[in-house]
């Protein structure tokens, strides 16, 4: 099958431009822009991961332009279906002609745009999704490790699966608990690979003395939780945790209520990361615990701009009025690394030539230090896998209203301050 790639340089014979290393940023043609793709669920139920895109990108252009740089950015909504996901990563590559595509925010998103990409032979930044899920959610026979092939236009950061099963547990071991866990894994990208019997919780907290229920796979946006709630009740579980929707957590967190359960700690991912959800759960919402990919108290700074993470975080309730967002950071990187990529890229027009730059990517951003060097990694992810730390957090009522966040994990990160130690929930 002809690529767009295949097609485009069949074509463009007499067309190249040439490009001089020396230059800030290459340039296609005078007063032409660089075309970035950028993919995110905007609407529908993972529509707090886009919340601060327009600030990021808005920023990112100015940012640019005050450089002297020429970016066009052209961004889709994926409308928090894998499906559309999908469908408007082939119009950013065939309709917008992009010269990039960036995408962010779960495996719903990331895989579908990525692996069109991949196909499609356009080089493709990812983010906001753990690594096992990223890269064996996207393998033709995921069950076979030995089938698993590495990506020639795909990059992804982000952390992985052993690294928020290490956050949680050193959270855990903060709580005086029975050690009996009740497990929330939807039948998703996100939950299948967190619930996993091999590369998931199960095995490592076998292994750490906790016993894990899991009452099975539901569908997300379900609207009653009776069944799971029952299976922890009866099963005396103290903690719960999982990898649940936003909305599906309301339900779930108040029903729960309703029905007498409180576990000593709820450590959550993907609902609990953002204050709205949280503050959705009035002050029951005090003492729940998550994942922390980014916060204001993360010791980097931007390659673009220069501020640290406390002024973006800023910035960012300066303009907006609400509180920070842990998306903000990773959709700056993302913009970061684009910019690096397509600056260092002989011909940004060229899709192989900008794969090659983002391989050989080593840029200190706002999330940390990236480079597709393999760190951290099995041999099969090295190559197109970028680690990023994490830590853990507790939301606090504050006296005002409102939550804040406190860092109560930093063990597998300690340049990351910690701000306090976790509470039981009662």
């Amino acid at each position: 099958m002809l690529t767009r790639r295949d097609f485009l340089k069949t074509t463009a014979a007499g067309g190249a431009v040439a490009f001089s290393s020396g230059l800030a940023m290459p340039a296609i043609a005078k007063d032409t822009a660089i075309k970035l793709g950028y993919v995110s669920p905007q609407t529908g139920p993972l529509a707090a991961f886009g919340e601060a895109d327009k600030f990021v990108i808005d920023a990112f252009l100015a940012a640019t332009k005050a450089k002297g740089q020429n970016f066009e950015v052209v961004v889709k909504d994926s409308q928090s279906n894998p499906n559309r996901a999908a469908e408007v990563a082939k119009q950013l590559i065939v309709d917008d002609e992009v010269n990039l595509v960036m995408v962010a925010s779960t495996p719903e998103t990331t895989n579908p745009v990525a692996t069109t990409c991949e196909a499609e032979q356009m080089p493709c930044i990812s983010t906001v999704a753990p690594w096992q899920p990223w890269f064996i959610g996207q393998q033709g026979n995921p069950s076979d490790p030995a089938s698993w092939k590495p990506f020639d236009y795909a990059y992804h950061f982000f952390w992985g699966l052993e690294d928020v099963i290490a956050v949680f547990t050193n959270m855990w071991a903060q709580v005086e608990t029975n050690h009996k866990v009740g497990g929330l894994f939807p039948n998703d990208g996100d939950g299948n690979a967190w619930g996993d019997g091999t590369v998931g919780f199960p095995p490592v907290l076998e292994k750490l003395g906790y016993g894990l229920t899991d009452p099975g796979r539901y569908q997300n946006m379900t609207d009653d939780f009776s069944a799971q709630i029952n299976a922890f009740k009866s099963a005396g579980c103290e903690i719960v945790t999982g990898v649940v929707i936003p909305p599906d957590f309301t339900t779930f967190w108040n029903q729960a209520k309703q029905q007498g359960f409180v576990p000593k700690v709820a450590s959550i991912g993907k609902a609990l990361l953002f204050p709205q959800a949280v503050e959705a759960l009035g002050k029951a919402g005090h003492n729940l615990s998550s994942e922390v990919w980014w916060s204001p108290s993360h010791p980097f700074a931007s390659s673009l701009t220069g501020e640290t993470s406390a002024q973006v975080a800023d910035a960012f309730t300066k303009a907006t009025g609400r509180p920070w967002t842990q998306p903000i950071g990773f959709a700056h990187a993302l913009f970061e690394l684009a910019v690096d990529a397509v600056t260092r890229a002989d011909d940004p027009t060229d899709g192989d030539a900008v794969a090659q730059a983002i391989a050989a990517t080593k840029l200190d951003t706002l999330v940390g230090p990236i480079a597709w060097d393999g760190k951290g990694l099995p041999p099969f992810a090295a190559r197109n896998v970028a680690k990023t730390p994490l830590v853990g957090g507790q939301w606090r009522l504050k006296d005002a209203g409102g939550y804040d966040l406190v860092i109560t994990d930093n063990k597998t990160a300690p340049n990351i301050p910690a701000g306090g130690k976790m509470e039981a929930i009662v």
